[in-house]
């Protein structure tokens, strides 16, 4: 059946009541997540001052999923998605309330705020690959490319208003209640998760022993990288993982020592990226078609290098955060588009694997990333980092313009679910 397309996508989308009602749930999980990420950020330079220790949180709660990733991917092949699913985010409340009980009780350091947002990390890199890979066991396969955008606007809806709440939280209470509303909004979540009715949500491969796991992982990467489409799809995410998304964790340091704007200039620079990102996902999403999506995403790289050389060059705090916007919205098309084009080429039976392949770049080379940017700004600035990261992506627009047309070919074609 063909996709439609604008808003009656979006609505077709929304019209499937299991769709429906994991939406609702993710609407307030995304936003005390983005509160909780926010507050941690906020936490450690308010602790530390360090550039350095911003990198190192970001490691702890991103790299996990690097180590993790492959067997959580090849778990999520074999058992029930959604049962999965609601394991994870009851061990996620209880890592927030940790947080939160911890911090009311005064004794936080850094250390052991960098312990907790590691086991946040862990928990994470099981409840990713289930959760990529349940999304199209919730809709109909011409609605897909509109579902992942709406995920998207979800998200990033989340990352404009979570750091606003996080910041009246703040301002009003103290960081511990914004680690309390990321425990409430993950309550909510688990209580959608079990509205939902699905008929056994799991891969499409036949049951094999648990022995086989390892055999399992490995011909997944083997799918991968052997599919020209996917493998150049996987290439990209990482470049942008490493030299583009790490600006954000850099953001507290740039609105304190670079824009002198403290608290309230930070949660703004973080909610200009997240506006920008929210009317690029709204855009993939009433597109509603993966023909043309490979073009869409070789463009935005270039928009996304030319957007962070223009952020990490100025001093005037309005023209960054017209640049975040235009960062925002590149960030979301690369990376949503990439998750689209991964989804409708894979093989049913090798879709948690390969899609926590994607997660684990998507989580882990921001790590990577931020660890480096974060180090190099404790010697050069916080400018100097970002502005080399963006020079790099646009060789990186140069090289995958020239395969465009071959990833085209092998990532939108029509298949089976």
């Amino acid at each position: 059946m063909p996709s439609t397309s604008g808003l009656p996508a979006l609505a077709a989308a929304l019209s499937d009541p299991n769709y429906r009602t994991f939406t609702i749930g993710n609407i307030l999980s995304h936003n005390g997540t983005w509160a909780q990420r926010t507050a941690v950020l906020w936490f450690t330079w308010q602790m530390t001052e360090s550039g350095f220790w911003l990198g190192l949180m970001t490691v702890a709660d991103l790299l996990p999923v690097v180590f993790i990733g492959p067997v959580a991917g090849a778990i999520a092949d074999r058992v029930n998605l959604l049962t999965m699913m609601k394991i994870t985010q009851i061990l996620a409340v209880i890592q927030s309330v940790a947080l939160a009980a911890l911090t009311f009780a005064g004794v936080m350091t850094p250390e052991l705020l960098f312990l907790l947002v590691l086991t946040h990390g862990v928990i994470l890199s099981f409840n990713q690959p289930a959760r990529l890979a349940l999304v199209p066991h919730l809709i109909h396969r011409e609605n897909l490319s509109a579902a992942i955008g709406i995920n998207s606007m979800t998200f990033n809806s989340a990352r404009a208003t979570g750091p606003m709440i996080s910041g009246l939280l703040i301002d009003g209470w103290g960081i511990a209640f914004a680690f309390v509303f990321n425990a409430i909004s993950y309550v909510w979540f688990i209580g959608t998760l079990f509205l939902l009715r699905l008929d056994n949500p799991r891969s499409t491969k036949a049951r094999t022993p648990a022995r086989e796991v390892p055999r399992e992982i490995v011909d997944g990467f083997q799918y991968a990288v052997r599919h020209a489409g996917i493998a150049r799809m996987l290439i990209i995410l990482g470049a942008v993982s490493i030299f583009g998304r790490p600006y954000m964790e850099l953001l507290s340091g740039f609105a304190d020592e670079v824009f002198g704007r403290g608290a309230e200039g930070y949660a703004l620079m973080v909610s200009m990226t997240g506006i920008g990102a929210l009317v690029g996902g709204f855009w993939l999403a009433q597109r509603g078609q993966v023909v043309g999506l490979t073009s869409r995403v070789v463009v935005a790289l270039l928009l996304l290098g030319l957007s962070l050389i223009g952020f990490a060059a100025t001093n005037l705090f309005g023209f960054a955060l017209l640049c975040l916007l235009i960062t925002g919205f590149a960030v979301i098309i690369t990376g949503v588009g990439e998750q689209t084009l991964l989804q409708n080429a894979v093989d049913p039976a090798m879709r948690g694997r390969v899609m926590s392949l994607y997660g684990m770049i998507g989580r882990g080379a921001p790590a990577i990333g931020a660890m480096i940017m974060g180090s190099l700004a404790e010697v050069m600035g916080f400018q100097a980092p970002v502005l080399a990261g963006a020079l790099l992506l646009l060789g990186l627009w140069w090289w995958a313009r020239q395969r465009q047309d071959a990833m085209a070919e092998s990532l939108e074609a029509e298949r089976e679910c």
